[in-house]
């Protein structure tokens, strides 16, 4: 999904839209230490650890808040959902080379992402991950969809009714944004404002509803840049490779084994999903799911162990990243949040990927072919183990090549894909197969 025709987003260089309102920064907004600094700074890295990608959230808004009250600075948006029980947070990882403003990143950001200017990309939301949070203790876990499963569409965003789940959120904000700059009622920035939130609401809904009618009561937007940022300010991050690979499309070039990385690795690492110097990877979007969670996972026990937030640097680059790329809804309480997440102290998360039934074409693209009800009893299960029945199995076929890819299928994804090679030694083991459950507490090797 392209970028709509945005309310004149600029170049670094570019003078400022006199219709947007002045940002807020910590240089112009006097720093005012939050009376409960002390109880959040304990809560920090178990928040962390709890939910690893949150990372670029849960890392900032509590670096944030045992900073400064800087509630105002964040961009934030409705979402209706009940309060107390089981909390349901979904994080949006979205794919614009641009802020949360719609303006162009500056130019050492776009060279370090290897994803090309502000005009590439667009707005959708290519990594989702519901991170569910039982009510009164127990496990957490945190469930991958990928991006490119076919689904049918909340409300049929800019008319089309069925498609990648990801592209909900693009859709809908060409189709707000459009309308509201018709009407001329709101200035362009709040009319774009307005737009993200509509975009918010129906890829949320899209997701509920693909997943059984799972209730969302938070919601996490997280660009590219911030991804980036709140990784330059922890860097270096330790990750682990089962084989050598390289791939010049994200930039990544990793040898085998235990190894730390930059923050512009960092963001090759959890980018890359193919490698044609070395095809019997066979690396699908499937695996990019894969190193995404890694990487989760790595983080946060690095944020575990360091002393990431006593550096004064590190909390400005954090609360910058935040204010300036990241989104969440309003009646999301960090505090509380902290709170509920401190139980997670020990690794007390596993990360796992929805099945999908193989590939196919539709409409001319290329998408993830799903069975419904396997999804709504996987995710049952998931959230309920105590009571739901166990999920049916996907039929063990040999996972689709890359050349199958672009063909239409209705076969099945591998359910015990061939033998991993010998890997090279881990903290937490070696993960090759996608589809297994990926627990936190150490640095996983995957593929």
């Amino acid at each position: 999904m392209k970028p709509p025709v945005l309310p004149g987003p600029r170049t670094p260089d570019a003078p400022t839209r006199t219709d947007a309102p002045a940002p807020v920064t910590p240089r112009n907004r006097p720093a005012r230490r939050h009376p409960r600094s002390v109880y959040v700074r304990r809560r920090i890295v178990a928040g962390t650890l709890a939910l690893g990608v949150l990372l670029v959230v849960a890392v900032v808004a509590f670096a944030v808040f045992s900073f400064a009250d800087l509630v105002t600075g964040l961009h934030r948006s409705d979402l209706a959902s009940a309060a107390g029980g089981d909390q349901n947070i979904l994080v949006m990882g979205l794919d614009s080379r641009l802020d949360e403003n719609g303006d162009a990143l500056p130019a050492d950001v776009y060279n370090a992402l290897h994803a090309g200017g502000q005009d590439d990309g667009g707005y959708n939301a290519n990594v989702l991950m519901l991170i569910h949070i039982p009510a009164g203790g127990g496990k957490a876990v945190g469930i991958s969809i990928p991006r490119d499963d076919y689904v049918p569409l909340s409300g049929r965003p800019d008319g089309v009714a069925q498609s990648k789940i990801k592209e909900a959120y693009g859709l809908e904000l060409d189709q707000k944004l459009t309308e509201l700059m018709k009407e001329g009622k709101l200035s362009r920035a709040d009319a774009y404002q307005e737009a993200r939130a509509a975009a918010r609401r129906t890829e949320i809904a899209t997701v509920s509803a693909f997943l059984g009618g799972v209730p969302i009561n938070h919601f996490i937007e997280v660009t590219m840049a911030a991804f980036y940022q709140v990784a330059q300010a922890v860097q270096p991050i330790t990750v682990c490779i089962a084989e050598n690979t390289k791939d010049p499309y994200s930039g990544a070039d990793f040898t085998a084994g235990v190894q730390q990385l930059s923050a512009s690795q960092a963001v090759s690492f959890v980018r890359q999903r193919r490698d044609e110097s070395n095809p019997s990877l066979n690396f699908t979007d499937l695996d990019r799911e894969r190193r995404q969670q890694a990487f989760i996972v790595s983080l946060a026990t690095k944020l575990k162990k360091a002393d990431t937030f006593a550096n004064p640097a590190t909390l400005g680059s954090l609360i910058s990243a935040a204010k300036q790329n990241i989104a969440l809804d309003s009646g999301l309480n960090l505090l509380d949040f902290a709170s509920d997440a401190s139980h997670f102290a020990g690794g007390n998360i596993t990360f796992v990927t929805l099945p999908i039934q193989g590939y196919g074409v539709r409409g001319g693209q290329d998408v993830n072919l799903v069975d419904t009800n396997q999804i709504h009893a996987t995710v049952r299960q998931l959230l309920n183990p105590a009571t739901a029945s166990p999920a049916p199995a996907a039929p063990s076929k040999a996972a689709p090549s890359k050349a199958a890819k672009a063909a239409p299928s209705s076969g099945s994804a591998a359910s015990e894909p061939a033998p991993a090679p010998a890997a090279p030694s881990s903290p937490n083991g070696t993960y090759t197969d996608p589809t297994a459950p990926l627990p936190s507490g150490g640095v996983p090797c995957v593929k």
